[in-house]
């Protein structure tokens, strides 16, 4: 459907900063690479503060590197309301994957500045820093400090798969602010593109977030006996792969069996010694587990630990499962959600509520203050990819969302 005359953000400034962003970091197929705290990251980062201090926003960094560039309110004394997300991305991800939510937050502001819109409380852009987790791992860490899942300590000593330490990098990019990162807010709204199917399969141009879902993470090493591939009979082997590969098919099983759209991945397998003519001793493996319902996640869990167990057993090799990281189905605030859907009402946009399936920072300061997602569709339902896309309309749909969500909670004078 053709846009309304009366969206209060210019949507085709939006695109273009989308389009500018994308530059740094291209890749060959069309999508961004800025991994956390590499250089790329820093120019993104760069880019942004030079956006934020020309529309009139004093930026201040955390000591974790989250970025909080703040319009003022009429009482500057009050929580401001926060919008934002993050600006890295997958080694090969798309170019709106986060940068939306940043970019759409911004445009807000940029618009508030256009049309002289004076807020009670004071506004702030956040750019939360890797919460992606692919250089550094886990991921969500910038929100994650803030709102107390993870120890500034802790994350600042977290090293990277080429080596480097977190803080370290922080330093060397220049983002080792020197904010407390006990950072007060009233509410946090996040933008984002959905990263599935769904609305696009359904024609819906708005996603009402009501919460996410739970995540249960793992590590599993599967240790067997590293043996000459000719000389030893098969019916002697003690073959960690070949258990690996029914552990992998189990976790199948279970995401299959389980209702009410659950998931179950696994993402990495590595073999050892890996080897043509060496029967694998030593399997390390990935598992992602998520669903909404915080029982049925919890059944998961123990499906999936009692089928490594009893294929364990029949194969004559041992597992070892390590938690890795996890968080719970988490509603969001049901006066922003309500605000959500009465934005999209009043601009006429088709909407649906609906469940977020991945992590975002928001996951994270809903356990601080109200929270709220905007979800806008994305072509084909994918992301974490370089052909990751959107429509410039349904990016204008989203941000106008924004906009009157974020003047309705932040109040006028």
């Amino acid at each position: 459907m053709p846009l309304p005359s009366n969206l209060p953000i210019d949507a085709d400034r939006l695109w273009d900063s989308l389009a500018e962003m994308a530059k740094i970091g291209a890749t060959a197929k069309g999508g961004s690479c800025r991994l956390a705290l590499s250089d790329e990251d820093k120019a993104g980062r760069d880019l942004f503060v030079s956006w934020c201090e020309a529309a009139g926003c004093t930026v201040t960094v955390d000591r974790i590197g989250n970025i909080f560039a703040r319009r003022r309110g009429r009482d500057d004394s009050l929580a401001p309301v926060v919008m934002g997300s993050h600006l890295d991305t997958q080694p090969t991800g798309g170019r709106f994957d986060g940068v939306f939510g940043v970019l759409a937050a911004l445009e807000v502001v940029r618009s508030l500045n256009d049309r002289g819109v004076e807020t009670l409380h004071p506004v702030e852009v956040a750019v939360w820093t890797n919460e992606e987790g692919s250089r550094f791992s886990p991921p969500m860490m910038g929100s994650g400090v803030v709102t107390g899942i993870f120890t500034l300590e802790e994350i600042l000593d977290k090293v990277a798969q080429d080596g480097a330490r977190l803080g370290d990098e922080l330093v060397r990019t220049g983002y080792a602010g020197e904010a407390s990162v006990d950072h007060p807010m009233h509410a946090y709204l996040e933008a984002h593109i959905e990263q599935g199917p769904v609305l696009e399969v359904e024609g819906k141009e708005i996603g009402v977030v009501t919460g996410a879902q739970g995540q249960r993470w793992y590590e599993v090493t599967v240790t067997g006996v590293e043996a000459h591939a000719g000389p030893t009979p098969m019916r002697l082997r003690r073959d960690a792969l070949v258990a690996a590969s029914a552990m992998v098919q189990a976790v199948q099983r279970v995401g299959l069996e389980t209702a009410g759209d659950p998931c179950a991945t696994v993402g990495i397998l590595d073999v050892h010694p890996h080897s043509r003519n060496v029967i694998p001793g030593r399997v390390f493996f990935t598992v992602d587990l998520r669903h909404p319902n915080a029982d049925t996640l919890a059944d998961m869990d123990r499906r999936f630990r009692a089928a490594v167990a009893e294929i364990a057993e029949q194969q004559g090799v041992s597992a070892e499962i390590a938690d890795f990281w996890h968080f719970p189905p988490t509603p969001f605030a049901e006066p922003l959600v309500d605000r959500v859907r009465e934005a999209a009402s009043g601009f006429g946009f088709s909407h649906r509520d609906i469940v977020s399936g991945a992590g975002h920072d928001a996951v994270y300061v809903a356990g601080k203050v109200p929270t709220a997602m905007i979800f806008i569709p994305c072509e084909d339902g994918i992301s974490h990819n370089e052909v990751e896309n959107i429509s410039p309309a349904d990016g204008a749909r989203g941000a106008a969302v924004l906009f009157e969500t974020l003047v309705a909670t932040a109040g006028r004078p």
